[in-house]
């Protein structure tokens, strides 16, 4: 592996982000300009989601460019720059994934090699077991200089532990385009969500009475 095979990875980062920032950014303008319903703009978003994915597929011979990361900018920028809005999306949103999360886990479910899970599933719990003790420890890393309080820090590092979502959604991946080791990754994705997401799920449900106190509300935003 050589210098110039990995150039590709730090490119389609920097593309990415500062793509889904602009368009971020544009949407933003756009939304505060021209008066829509949130259900439009969830569609607008959505779109323009897929037509990232799409060029990312397309622009792959000409110019690495990642799409997750510029859909996850262009949230960012979002939410920076139109907070009263992102937080109204993110109710949309979250009524939408209700669906999508059922259908997301079950089609996991059903490619997993159970046999083969079992097969590999001493050494693979054991990483997963030490990636999440380097996780929390860089959470609490960077929190050091932060104004929360000892326990805040605590449950921060407990909530960063569950994994579901990108595993699920991108497990299979490997699988799909016929590597040797897509059997492998998809049974340490299964098993990352099948302890990390009750464990975690359970010390959340545990600790956030008793750790967090709620916040004070933001003030109001008026719509444009």
């Amino acid at each position: 592996m050589t210098a110039a095979s990995l150039l590709p990875v730090p490119v389609s980062i920097i593309t990415g982000v500062l793509t889904g920032a602009l368009i971020g950014l544009m949407l933003c303008w756009f939304f505060r300009s021209v008066h829509l319903r949130d259900s439009i703009k969830v569609l607008i978003l959505m779109s323009a989601a897929f037509l990232l994915l799409e060029a990312e597929t397309q622009l792959k011979a000409i110019l690495p460019f990642s799409a997750l990361l510029a859909v996850m900018a262009m949230g960012i920028a979002i939410y920076s720059r139109y907070l009263v809005l992102a937080q109204r999306l993110s109710q949309k949103f979250s009524r939408l994934w209700v669906g999508a999360e059922m259908m997301l886990f079950v089609l996991v479910g059903a490619v997993v090699n159970p046999a083969y899970l079992f097969k590999a599933g001493g050494p693979l719990m054991l990483l997963i077991l030490m990636a999440l003790l380097c996780r929390m420890a860089a959470v609490a890393v960077c929190l050091i200089k932060t104004p929360l309080t000892r326990k805040e820090r605590l449950f921060c590092m407990i909530a960063y532990c569950p994994k579901a979502t990108v595993q699920a959604a991108i497990g299979a991946v490997p699988l799909s385009l016929g590597l040797a080791c897509g059997e492998l990754v998809l049974s340490a994705a299964v098993m990352a969500i099948l302890i990390t997401a009750p464990l975690g799920a359970l010390g959340i449900d545990l600790t956030y009475r008793r750790w967090l106190k709620k916040a004070e509300p933001l003030p109001a935003e008026a719509e444009s």
